[in-house]
Order: C-alpha cells, then structure tokens, then sequence
C-alpha cells in the first residue's frame, strides 16, 4: 500500500504554510496607486508644453518620409534661424524643443564622424554647419530645455541590412549626441518604418544612461520596458481616455507619463509649399490644448522651418496667438482673486509648489471654497502632487444650489493637470468632491475659471 510522503499533521502543516506565503504574495504585489515617478518625470511633466522641430532634406523635396536616396546638396537653406524657432515656441508656452537630428532618411543635422551622409557634405555653411549645436544653443538662450530625435530606421546606411553593424553605428551616433549638446531633457525613440525589425533597445537606454542619466526617453508602448515616457496612440493631440499615469504591460507596472504629439499643420510633420491652408487655427490648438495638457498629458506641437531655414511668419504668428489665448483663458483664476481664507490654503494659493493634503489615511475628502458673491464659472483646474503617485480615483466637481450641492462635472482621474468644462453656471459655494481615492490624496492647485468672458 502507497503511503503518503507527509504524515496528516506534517500534511497539514505544509497546506498551511503554502496557503500562507501564496496570500502573503498576493499581498504583497504591485498595485498601480502604489507607483511613483522619478525626479527627472515629476519635473519634466511641469514642462507641459513643448516642440517637435523636424528640417531637413524633406524639406526641399516636398517630402514627409525620404528614402535615403538625396544628395546632401540639396540642403541648401540660406538662412537658418534656430534662436527665431526657439523664440515662437516660447510665445506658445512650450517649456522645451526636440529636434529631428535624423530622421528615416538617414541624414544626419550634425557633423557626424560615423556617416558622410550629413551636413557637412551640404553646401549649407560650406560644409561646416552644426544645426544640434545651434539649435541646442538657441534652445538654452531662450530658458527651453532641448532634447533630439534619433531615428533607428535608416533608409541610407549600407550597415541597415546588418544588425549588428547598424547597431554599434547608431550606438556611435547616439554618443555623440549624448555627449557633445550638454543636457538633453528627452530622447525621442521610436520604430516607425521598421517593419519588424528589433532593434537592441536594452543597449541603446544603457548607452545613453552613460552619458546622460537624467534624460527621459520617450517611446511607443511597445517599448515600454526601455522608456521613461509613453505615446499618446495618435497625432491628433488628444488624450481619448481617462489618463493614468501608471501602466501595465505583459506584467510591468511602471509610471510612463503621456506625451501627446500632433503638427502646427494638419497631418504635415514637414514644410511644405503652397500649404497655407493646413494651418491649425487658434480654436483647434486651444481645443488640442484642453484634450491633452488639460487631460493630465503633455502636448508636443509640430514645427518646421521652410527652405530659408525660418518658420513662416503665419506660423510663428499662430504660435504666439495660441500662446496669448491660452494665457487669457487661464490667467484669472476666480479662487485666488476671490475667496477668502481657507484651511486649504495651499490648494488655493495659484501656487502649484504648494499642495494641500487630505487627512492621513482617508479615501475620502472635499476641498471647498466661499466667495463673498456669486460667481460665473464654466471650467475647472485640478492638479494632483504626484510624488507620492496617483491617487484620485473619482471626484466630482459641484455647486452648492438651494440648499444642495449639484454636480456640475465628474471624473476617474486628475493626475498632473485635469481641466473639466462644463455649461456656465452661478454660485458663492464650490467644491472638489473626492469620492474615492487610494489613500489620502494630495491637491496642488483647484482654480475655477470663466472662460466664456475670455474667448
């Protein structure tokens, strides 16, 4: 007779134990409230507005995607004016600029000693240009952080074909630019046009950890593991869901803020004669504006020099004028000008260094504020300090109206930034009402606005 490997008490025993590690696990395991941003992303999501400058050989071809087949010659601009770009992209509010150093083509906007397939076989500056140099430099003097696009996709280089050769050349180009243009704020990163091929990601994030540390590297999430930052999912700039900042991907939690990326110019990354007619209006950028910034992400916004090497002056005229608007919908903040003091003065203050914390512990609190008459408001902004994570989970946003709160706009997430619209509306009494949150919650800013006095 088969007898059994443990006694019935020493069986016991073992069940017991085995039941007690597998919920000690389960416990124990990652949860997204429980995922913090680093330093470097906390900081970089206070930029929230920045350039994607692309300038190259496209833009004599009247081309978007180049086949790596152009003669260097053919970038000759006769006045190339990066302190012009960076000066526009400011008027915006854009907080930083990444340039295109290279994009599918393979030419190369620096001198690069990996490549002859660059700028110093163009006749532009005869042959002595450094276009990351001057744009970097430009960058700086205008209070931009500045960070470059890398292309893994090269449809010039004979290497392409060979992995291992094209991947020890675009790791030397990758040094260069890490190591020669002072801090970069952002290393863009895709696959775009690759059509399957991997390329050694695990190699690429070590090698410009080495130079650079603190720089952030945004991605597609297919790259999740290897970045920092996270694509939006379309060039519409748009966040079309409720936006956690914290992601899950085949296993991995980690917090991967949005960038949401879409041109000056519709569907045009590059410039383009006789393309007057794409230019987004003011209307749409402030709409592109509330669906992304005001949706907790950030919003990348597509420039690109003409042939001369100088944003057309409709364009930086349109930058400026959305700058201008933005800065008139939400420049008055009705909180700051008119209410009185509070116990959550800090959530109140127009301060977004300030945060006012709910009690310790709560899953539940409200934020209200008084105002010694009757307000007109149409929109609402709320931030959440996310050092700690993310942690609202659902709020409304309500008016106090004979003798009950209303509820005039609700949510799942806050995040960064959360700006809620809703039809005008009259009252003294308003309040953030956090109906659930993870743990106690921490608010920087709530600001009330009446924007249909300022459009």
């Amino acid at each position: 007779m088969k007898r059994n490997f443990f006694p019935r008490r020493k069986r016991r025993s073992f069940l017991t134990i085995a039941i007690t590690l597998f919920l000690s696990a389960g416990a124990t395991s990652q949860n997204f409230s429980e995922i913090k941003p680093s330093p470097q992303q906390v900081a970089w999501q206070d930029l929230e507005i920045g350039v994607l400058i692309h300038f190259g050989t496209n833009t004599f071809l009247d081309r978007e995607w180049g086949d790596g087949t152009a003669d260097p010659k053919i970038f000759s601009p006769g006045e190339v004016n990066p302190e012009q770009w960076m000066q526009a992209a400011k008027s915006a509010g854009a907080k930083y600029a990444v340039l295109v150093a290279k994009h599918h083509d393979g030419f190369c906007l620096w001198p690069s000693e990996q490549t002859d397939y660059s700028v110093k076989r163009s006749p532009w500056k005869g042959g002595k240009g450094d276009l990351v140099r001057d744009s970097s430099d430009a960058a700086r003097k205008y209070g931009l952080k500045f960070g470059v696009y890398l292309s893994p996709w090269d449809r010039h280089d004979p290497r392409y074909p060979d992995a291992a050769a094209y991947d020890k050349y675009y790791l030397s180009q990758l040094d260069e630019l890490a190591g020669n243009y002072g801090e970069l704020a952002e290393f863009w990163l895709d696959g775009a046009g690759s059509a399957g091929r991997v390329y050694d990601f695990p190699r690429i994030a070590e090698e410009l950890r080495t130079y650079q540390p603190n720089t952030l590297i945004f991605a597609d999430v297919e790259l999740f593991q290897y970045a920092d930052l996270r694509w939006v999912g379309n060039e519409k700039g748009t966040v079309d869901y409720e936006n956690w900042n914290a992601i899950d991907r085949a296993g991995f939690l980690r917090w991967r803020p949005v960038e949401s990326d879409t041109p000056l110019r519709k569907e045009h990354w590059f410039w383009h004669p006789h393309d007057e007619g794409s230019l987004k209006s003011v209307a749409e950028l402030v709409d592109v504006y509330n669906r992304t910034v005001g949706r907790g992400a950030q919003l990348m916004i597509g420039i690109a020099p003409d042939r001369e090497g100088r944003l057309p002056d409709v364009d930086v005229a349109r930058l400026k004028e959305f700058g201008e608007a933005i800065k008139k919908l939400y420049g008055t903040n009705l909180v700051a000008l008119n209410h009185g003091h509070s116990s959550a003065e800090a959530a109140f203050d127009n301060d977004p260094d300030t945060f006012w914390s709910a009690p310790f512990g709560s899953h539940h609190a409200t934020l209200e504020v008084s105002f010694p008459r009757a307000i007109t408001l149409d929109r609402a902004l709320t931030m959440e300090w996310l050092n700690d994570g993310q942690r609202v989970e659902k709020y409304s946003i309500e008016v106090y109206d004979h003798d009950s709160w209303k509820k005039i706009a609700e949510g799942q997430a806050i995040g960064h930034k959360k700006i809620d619209i809703f039809s005008p509306v009259r009252a003294e009494r308003v309040r953030l009402n956090l109906l659930s949150t993870s743990a106690e919650a921490h608010i920087r800013e709530f600001q009330l606005f009446n924007g249909s006095e300022n459009q």
